[in-house]
C-alpha cells in the first residue's frame, strides 16, 4: 500500500511539473505499477504468478511477468513464452476465428439452422437454434452433465430433453454447450477436428507454434491449474468436459503463450493482418466482432466475444464502448479496443478460485491501469479515486 502512494505521488509530481512528464509517468507505470498489482496478488494468494502483455497495432508495448509456476520459491519463474491453459478464451482464440474462417471460404453460413449440422436435432424443439445462436449464447440451450462414454452422443440427447430451455435469439444465457457444438461443427464442415483446422488455417500462417491443444512441451514450461481437490496440475486442460472430449473441445483446451496472443491481438487490430500475412478478411474481424445481440444495454454480444456483460471485468473503467474480450476460468482474460488502439492480455496461476470478486477486480485494475498510461494519459488524482488497489 505504502508503495502504492509512493508511485502515485510520483506520478502527481511529474503530472505539476511540465507536460513533457507523461512520458516520466509512462516510464514510471511500466516499469512499477502493474508489476505491484501482480506482487499484491501473489502476496494475498490470490496467483502464484501472472504474465501481463499490453499492446497496440505495431506491437507490444509493454509485458510484465511476476512469480512463479507453483507457490514454490525454487519454482520455475513464469516468462511471455510460459504456456497456459487458456480455458475459455479458446471460444474466441480458436472456435470462433475458425468458424469465421468456414465463413470465409463459404462452407457455413450464419443464419444455417442447428440442423443442418446435426441432422440428431431433427424433429425437436431445437430446430430453430441457428449458428448465429450459438455464438451469441442465444441458443436457449444450457449446460449438462456429460458422460464420459461417448460424451457428444450424451451431450446432444441430453441437450434435446433438457427442460427449462428458452426460445432462440430471446435471451443471453453463457453456457459451453453452444461452444461444444461448434467446435464439432468445424470438425463436420470442414471435415478435419477444430484443432488441426486452427493450427492449419490459423496458428501456422501467423507464427502462432506454441499456440494449440493437447500440449507436448515440458512440464516446466507449463503454468498449472487447480483440479477440484486443489491440486496443481500441468499441461492437463483443468476444464472436465475437455477432458471427456480427449482434450479438443470447442470451449475449452487450448493451451497459449502471451507471446502468442500477442500475435492474434495485433492481427485483430491490424483487421485480420500480421507480419504481412492476411490471417482474415477485414470483413470477418469487423462482423466477429460487432455487437450482435442487445439486451436492454446491460448484455452486448459479438460472435463468440464479449462486448458487454456480467463477464466483463476485463474492460475495465477506461477501454470504449465498442471494446470487446473474453475471461478464461484458469484465470486468463483478453481485452481490445481497436478505438484506442490498444489491447491488454492476463494470463496467471489462479490459486483461489474462491475470491472471485478479488480476481474480477484484478482484471479491471490491470486493464484501467494499462489504458491510463498507454492511451489517454490521465491525472493522478482520477487513478486513485476510481481504482481500489488494496
Amino acid at each position: 500500500m505504502i508503495k502504492f502512494f509512493i508511485i502515485i505521488a510520483a506520478i502527481s509530481l511529474s503530472f505539476s511539473t511540465t507536460l513533457n512528464a507523461a512520458d516520466d509517468l509512462m516510464d514510471v507505470g511500466r516499469a512499477v505499477s502493474i508489476d505491484v498489482m501482480l506482487e499484491n496478488a501473489i502476496r494475498r494468494g490470490l496467483i502464484s504468478g501472472g504474465v501481463v502483455a499490453v499492446g497496440n497495432h505495431t506491437g507490444q508495448l509493454y509485458g510484465t511477468a511476476q512469480g512463479r509456476l507453483y507457490p514454490d520459491s525454487s519454482a520455475p519463474p513464469l516468462s511471455d513464452r510460459t504456456l497456459f491453459d487458456t480455458a475459455s478464451l479458446t471460444k474466441v482464440i480458436a472456435t470462433a476465428p475458425a468458424i469465421m474462417k468456414l465463413l470465409e471460404q463459404g462452407k457455413i453460413n450464419l443464419l444455417d439452422p442447428l440442423t443442418r449440422w446435426f441432422p440428431e436435432f431433427e424433429g425437436t424443439d431445437r430446430d430453430e437454434i441457428t449458428i448465429l445462436n450459438l455464438l451469441t449464447h442465444t441458443s436457449g440451450m444450457n449446460d449438462v452433465e456429460i458422460a464420459s462414454n461417448d460424451p457428444l452422443r450424451s451431450l446432444i440427447e441430453k441437450a434435446i430433453i433438457q427442460n427449462h430451455a428458452s426460445l432462440p435469439g430471446n435471451r443471453f444465457r453463457y453456457a459451453d454447450i453452444n461452444f461444444i457444438l461448434l467446435g464439432e461443427l468445424v470438425r463436420r464442415a470442414a471435415q478435419e477436428p477444430l484443432d488441426r483446422f486452427c493450427t492449419e488455417y490459423i496458428y501456422a500462417p501467423m507464427g502462432m507454434a506454441e499456440t494449440g491443444f493437447l500440449p507436448q512441451a515440458e512440464l516446466n514450461t507449463i503454468a498449472p491449474t487447480a483440479g477440484y481437490n486443489k491440486t496443481l496440475t500441468a499441461g492437463v486442460v483443468q476444464d472436465i468436459n475437455a477432458r471427456r472430449f480427449g482434450g479438443v473441445a470447442g470451449h475449452a483446451g487450448l493451451f497459449s503463450t502471451a507471446s502468442d496472443l500477442n500475435r492474434f491481438a495485433i492481427m485483430i487490430l491490424n483487421h485480420g493482418k500480421y507480419n504481412g500475412v492476411q490471417a482474415f478478411t477485414e470483413r470477418a474481424i469487423s462482423q466477429m466482432t460487432s455487437p450482435y445481440f442487445y439486451s436492454n444495454g446491460r448484455v452486448v454480444r459479438g460472435l463468440g466475444w464479449d462486448i458487454n456483460s456480467p463477464f466483463s471485468s476485463p474492460r475495465g473503467n477506461y477501454f470504449s464502448d465498442m471494446s470487446f474480450g473474453h475471461t478464461g476460468y484458469s484465470g486468463s482474460s483478453i481485452w481490445i479496443d481497436p478505438e484506442q488502439d490498444l489491447y491488454v492480455i492476463l494470463l496467471t496461476v489462479r490459486l483461489d478460485y474462491n475470491g472471485v470478486r478479488q480476481f474480477n477486480q484484478l482484471r479491471s485494475d490491470i486493464s484501467s491501469l494499462a489504458v491510463s498510461i498507454f492511451s489517454t494519459p490521465r491525472i493522478a488524482e482520477e487513478i486513485i479515486n476510481e481504482m481500489k488497489i488494496p
